[in-house]
C-alpha cells in the first residue's frame, strides 16, 4: 500500500489560495509555470481534491474546451473531487465525484489507488480530515515567495509539533521545499 502524501504550494503567511479561490498568485511567481520535476510526488496512482481546487484547475487550464490538456496535467491518473455539487467533467477525464467524510471513503481511496500513492492537491479541510484519522504520511509544502491578505488557509486545525518531523528543507528556485513526516496522533471525533 503506498502512502498518502498532501503536497501544495503555498504562501509565506500560509494560504493556499486569494478570496476567490485562484491560485494566480503562485503562477505570478517567475518559474512556477513549469515546475521543477522533483517538487511532485512519485508514483502517484491517485489525485484527492477538493471542488474549488478542481474548478480552479478547470477554468485555468481551460480543461472543458481543450480537455487534451487534461492528459498533459493528470495523465491516466484517476481524480477523485470531494463536493456536493453536480460539476463538469472534461471529456476523457476519470474524474469521479465523492460526497461525504474521508473517514467514511478511505477505504475506497485505498483501493482505487492500489500499490501506488495518494496525492493529495488542495483543500485545507480536506488536508485536516486525513489528518484528523491519522491517515496523512507525508505533509509537503513548497513555499512561494509571496503573501496573501486573506483566503484559503493552508489548515484549519491546530497540529502540534509533536506530530510532524522534518525529513527535509532546502530551496528550490524561488521556493522553499519542506517535506514532513507525519506522526500519529489522536483521532479526532467529529468535525
Amino acid at each position: 500500500m503506498g502512502q498518502i502524501i498532501f503536497d501544495a504550494a503555498v504562501t509565506i503567511n500560509g494560504y493556499l489560495a486569494d478570496v476567490n479561490h485562484s491560485l494566480q498568485w503562485l503562477f505570478d511567481v517567475p518559474g512556477a509555470g513549469e515546475p521543477d520535476p522533483t517538487l511532485l510526488p512519485e508514483d502517484v496512482s491517485l489525485h484527492v481534491e477538493g471542488a474549488n481546487t478542481y474548478l480552479w484547475i478547470l477554468e485555468h487550464e481551460n480543461l472543458l474546451a481543450q480537455p487534451a490538456k487534461w492528459q498533459k496535467l493528470y495523465g491516466q491518473i484517476p481524480t477523485y473531487v470531494f463536493t456536493n455539487r453536480q460539476l463538469p467533467i472534461p471529456a476523457g477525464a476519470d474524474v469521479r465525484f465523492v460526497k461525504g467524510e474521508v473517514a467514511e471513503l478511505l477505504p475506497e481511496l485505498r483501493e482505487a489507488a492500489a500499490e501506488g500513492n495518494i496525492w493529495v492537491l488542495g483543500g485545507g479541510e480536506l488536508l485536516g480530515q486525513f489528518l484528523d484519522i491519522n491517515a496523512l504520511e507525508r505533509f509537503a509544502l513548497t513555499i512561494a515567495p509571496a503573501a496573501l491578505s486573506g483566503g484559503a488557509p493552508l489548515l484549519p486545525r491546530t497540529i502540534g509539533s509533536d506530530r510532524l518531523e522534518l525529513s527535509e528543507a532546502r530551496q528550490v528556485g524561488p521556493f522553499a521545499r519542506l517535506i514532513y513526516r507525519v506522526k500519529p496522533g489522536p483521532v479526532a471525533t467529529g468535525s
